[in-house]
């Protein structure tokens, strides 16, 4: 019986849900905005260990970390005695997960998009696996409020800034992002037009000609260390931005890189960019 249910779970579009697993008392949270959700939710207690993208809220990096979401290994996540792994659809390799459905522990798959209506539906999706639907819905109103909030700021702009968001500068080899990825659909969400998107899918290193081509209104970058905190001042010395409106105007943002997973605080995280790129922000959100 408890091998067709997860037949069944397998054969469900994905981020469907066959069944909850209300008892589960030691989930495997994988990915950022899974683990958050379940945080927030109140289930936090229940979550036993995290893959290496789950920091937030900051209780949960004293918990286990079974490593890298799309690097996992079946041993590493069994290691923990798991009864239910709540996951990011794109967390893998794909025969990793496999073994752990192949195990017998339920796996729940929540899918990663970057929508308003992504993080709603998830948050129900995963309220349903862990048997919190009540928290569920009053966190999806809230949330859905939040996102409202939003709709009317971005009714009252006028125009949408052109912004180049820089993954990572790498001796001033610029890793930007295209469509399809997180940071595109915060940008989208915040009322600004990623100048790449119409480029590329994902992250990809460009070349001069194209980024000067691009001039951007506005350069966005991670808080974060190493190469993927960029400074104003290095970033707009570069040859291929240093005559770009985004230099001319001093226009750069920093955001979380949790704003890039699309979870319960992606609503805050979109209005502050569109504050940011509009020009209303308070200045401590600018470089």
């Amino acid at each position: 019986m408890r091998s067709a249910l997860f037949a069944l779970a397998l054969a469900l579009p994905t981020g469907a849900v066959a069944q909850n697993y209300p008892d589960a008392q030691a989930i495997v949270a994988i990915g950022g905005p899974v683990t958050e959700t379940i945080f927030a939710l109140g289930a936090g207690a229940r979550v036993i260990a995290r893959d290496t993208t789950s920091l937030y809220p900051e209780a949960v990096t004293a918990l286990p970390d079974i490593g890298y979401m799309r690097q996992l290994s079946a041993e590493g996540v069994l290691s923990v005695g798991p009864d239910l792994i709540v996951t990011r659809d794109t967390a893998g390799p794909p025969e990793t997960l496999d073994q752990l459905r192949a195990a017998s522990i339920p796996v729940v798959s929540i899918h990663d998009s970057f929508t308003k209506e992504a993080v709603l539906d998830n948050i129900t999706a995963i309220g349903a696996a862990i048997g919190a639907e009540d928290a569920a819905a009053t966190l999806h109103a809230k949330i859905a409020a939040q996102f409202a909030e939003l709709d009317a700021s971005l009714a009252e702009q006028t125009d949408k800034p052109r912004v180049l968001f820089i993954l990572s500068n790498q001796a001033g080899r610029l890793n930007v992002a295209g469509a399809q990825t997180g940071a595109n659909g915060i940008i989208e969400m915040a009322g600004g037009d990623n100048v790449m998107a119409p480029a590329f899918n994902g992250y990809k290193i460009m070349g001069d000609e194209a980024l000067i081509e691009a001039a951007p209104d506005v350069i966005v970058m991670m808080t974060g260390e190493a190469d993927h905190e960029g400074r104003a001042n290095e970033i707009f010395a570069l040859p291929a931005l240093a005559q770009s409106p985004a230099a001319a105007q001093g226009r750069f943002v920093k955001v979380d890189p949790a704003a890039l997973g699309f979870g319960p605080r992606t609503a805050v995280f979109a209005q502050d960019l569109h504050e940011a790129l509009v020009g209303t922000a308070p200045a401590e959100r600018l470089e």
